[in-house]
């Protein structure tokens, strides 16, 4: 195998698709990107066994081949290397030489025949989310995941898909939230919704690859497995097995109470009250809404803090309090001017949303304290 091809272009692909490798891969082979050249194009490859990221670019081939590189130490040589092509030559399946200008390096490399094959998904159902849309309904759910392996299934995000939107949900038994994108969707006759179940791991790197503007991102959803392609860059996944939680026997219809206030303003108090809070031994923020008022405080052997802001009230005031960090994850996500929190009980899920229509729906579980 012999190839030349521009280093950002090839620095690009080696950030891409090493995202893929497992900290401590299962078999050698997996600490390794695979190359392979064919057609007057390049492609990287690398797979952890669950989560396979492909990138391809144009290069000048000289001779077609494969060849296993280790992920890692070759994507900082290349990062080392000055701007301009990058030629590397495979002899034998044990080494490379690798020029750049006046750097002239030799790598160790492995069999491309050993590297388990890679088989993209030939049907299923194709689902298309603007690249930006899409990234952002990731960013807005992927705090809510849960980490705890115990829960596995609570691990991953629920994907639903009707004719009419597309929903992504995540809870990890403390608080969910839920995006939606409004488009219409082309499902297999006879079928009205599609789920599929992505693992955390996945959608946390699809978040951070997917490219921030309009163009579409090619899903395909097959039994197990899913598929995602945008520019030059493919991605395959393993999807959970099991029943997600049914979420919507979980989300208040009927509210006592609602509130507004200034989203920024309470984000901002709370990240304050959150200074203290992290001192006392339950990391609690209290919120006491009250007609046009709402009072934040945290409290700790240290000290405590209180704050109070312009708010809105319809319907019984209340006292309420909040894991500091959950309730901040929430607030932090909310991207409207105005913050709109409706209640029951001082024991039952808040749910934040927008104040007109339902692009997302936030909940969060309280804590105990006020009797």
């Amino acid at each position: 195998m012999i190839f030349t091809m521009n280093s950002q272009d090839l620095l690009e692909g080696l950030n891409t698709v090493t995202r893929a490798l497992a900290p401590r891969a299962a078999k050698q082979i997996l600490e390794g990107v695979l190359i392979s050249a064919a057609d007057s194009r390049v492609q990287l490859t690398c797979s952890d066994g669950s989560i396979t990221i492909e990138y391809t670019n144009a290069a000048m081939i000289e001779e077609e081949g494969q060849a296993v590189f280790p992920g890692r130490l070759f994507n900082e040589l290349i990062r080392k290397m000055p701007v301009g092509d990058v030629h590397i030559s495979v002899t034998d399946h044990r080494s490379a030489l690798i020029r750049c200008m006046k750097n002239r390096s030799s790598l160790a490399i492995m069999n491309a025949a050993e590297y388990p094959e890679v088989t993209g998904l030939k049907e299923g159902t194709v689902i298309k989310i603007p690249q930006n849309r899409l990234k952002e309904m990731i960013s807005h759910v992927s705090f809510a995941v849960a980490t705890d392996e115990s829960r596995q299934i609570l691990t991953g995000s629920l994907l639903e898909v009707s004719r009419q939107e597309a929903r992504l949900v995540a809870l990890d038994g403390f608080r969910l939230s839920m995006q939606k994108v409004f488009q219409p969707f082309d499902l297999p006759e006879g079928q009205d919704i599609i789920k599929a179940i992505i693992p955390g791991k996945v959608l946390n790197e699809l978040a951070r690859i997917l490219p921030d503007d309009e163009a579409f991102c090619t899903m395909l959803i097959d039994k197990g497995r899913m598929q995602w392609n945008f520019g030059n860059i493919q991605i395959f996944s393993s999807l959970l097995a099991g029943e997600y939680i049914d979420y919507r026997r979980i989300l208040p219809t009927e509210f006592r109470t609602e509130a507004k206030a200034d989203r920024l303003s309470v984000q901002n108090a709370i990240d304050r009250a959150s200074l203290m809070a992290r001192e006392g031994k339950n990391n609690l923020i209290k919120m006491s809404f009250q007609p046009d008022v709402l009072r934040i405080s945290s409290n700790a052997e240290l000290g405590n803090v209180e704050e109070e802001m312009e708010a809105s009230l319809i319907g019984d005031p209340i006292d309420i309090a909040f894991n500091a960090r959950y309730i901040a994850d929430i607030i932090r996500n909310v991207t409207e001017d105005d913050l709109c929190m409706k209640f029951n009980t001082n024991v039952s899920p808040c749910v934040v949303t927008p104040q007109n229509g339902d692009e997302y729906l936030y909940l969060i579980l309280p804590v105990r304290v006020f009797q």
